[in-house]
């Protein structure tokens, strides 16, 4: 091995291909993060030489595991259970997934911009979107979508304050779409829970605002901004995502921040063309050997446009849910999603009719 080759791991083959059924009893398939999804084969992809490699977990543990201390702490990583510390409750342990719904209360959002920007109606969509399933309401004041100018830190803040002291004074929970350390200090006057960060914490302030609130944090992959972002070019999207997201989690523990209040996202649309979304999402369990929880935000994004005749952002919701069912399947754990219950629905009957009977 020479000392640039890296090597990743991707848990694969959740199910028999012939039977549909789990392999686990046999014990020729291993637990997903101790939930109710197994994996029967390991592919280790090296950045080196881009060569893939399928083996079986007999074969991995007897022929890689031993000789690779990183290699170990990824296995590791992707079999131990993962929790999540939302103040001081593990909001895992009795979980099968998380559903955030999406509250932007902006004039320019891809989807829904101008639909919720006053406090009257983002209170009334976020009751609907909590009675219909979901177990926080993120919400926006800043559209980052691509080519999306940077918003005045005092706009946002204007904008997102009415709604978060309204939501907060009906206890429903709270996750903070922003990438502004002052708009992260300013409504944690009130009961937020979740820092969701495009910029995975590149604000120089908003690490310590984090921690000294115990809040808990989504790090998203966006490379530069959401005006430059599409500019980006990769050697590989898989691999350079996985090490940025692993950079900036290895940047938060040092400066004191558990991983235990960690959630990853790898940014699907955010600096990536279509080829690239669809292999980070077909991808999506390299990111388990991070050991956080992996957040999908594909919800009615141009993508899924391309995949069939073109259309309005609101007729996206068929692969919206056939994206979160395949990552499902692949272990992800939380769903960021316009369509509530649609979502709920969907995950619900996936998960219901793959019960043992």
């Amino acid at each position: 091995m020479t000392n640039k080759e890296k090597l990743y791991l991707i848990p694969c083959s959740f199910v028999d291909e012939n039977t549909g059924t789990s392999l686990y009893k046999s014990g020729k398939a291993e637990k997903l993060n101790n939930r109710n999804h197994y994996f029967r084969s390991i592919k280790i992809v090296s950045n080196f030489s881009n060569n893939e490699e399928l083996v079986s977990i007999k074969d991995f543990k007897n022929n890689f595991l031993k000789q690779n201390k990183m290699l170990k702490k990824m296995y590791e990583n992707i079999i131990l259970e993962k929790k999540l510390y939302v103040k001081k409750k593990n909001i895992l342990r009795n979980k099968n997934y998380l559903i955030f719904g999406i509250l932007n209360v902006t004039p320019d959002s891809f989807s829904d911009g101008g639909m919720f920007n006053n406090e009257k109606l983002s209170l009334i969509r976020a009751k609907e979107m909590e009675s219909e399933g979901a177990d926080f309401i993120d919400v926006g004041g800043e559209s980052t979508r691509p080519g999306a100018q940077k918003v005045n830190e005092n706009d946002e803040i204007l904008r997102v304050l009415p709604t978060i002291q309204s939501l907060s004074n009906a206890n429903i929970n709270i996750s903070l779409d922003t990438r502004n350390s002052s708009t992260m200090y300013m409504s944690n006057f009130y009961k937020i829970s979740i820092i969701n960060d495009v910029s995975a914490l590149r604000d120089k302030n908003s690490l310590e605002i984090v921690k000294s609130n115990n809040l808990s944090v989504v790090l998203m992959h966006m490379p530069g901004t959401p005006k430059t972002m599409m500019k980006k070019k990769y050697n590989n999207v898989l691999l350079d995502t996985y090490d940025f997201l692993n950079k900036r989690i290895q940047f938060c523990e040092k400066n004191g921040l558990s991983k235990e209040r960690i959630i990853v996202d790898p940014g699907i649309g955010f600096g990536k063309n279509n080829n690239e979304n669809i292999n980070l999402i077909k991808n999506i369990s390299i990111f388990h050997s991070l050991g956080c929880p992996i957040m999908l935000g594909v919800s009615r994004k141009r993508l899924i446009s391309n995949l069939g005749s073109p259309n309005l952002s609101n007729e996206r919701i068929g692969g919206s849910i056939s994206f979160a069912l395949h990552a499902f399947n692949q272990g992800v754990e939380i769903f960021r999603v316009h369509d509530v219950k649609e979502t709920f629905q969907a995950l619900e009957a996936w998960r219901y009719a793959g019960e043992k009977k």
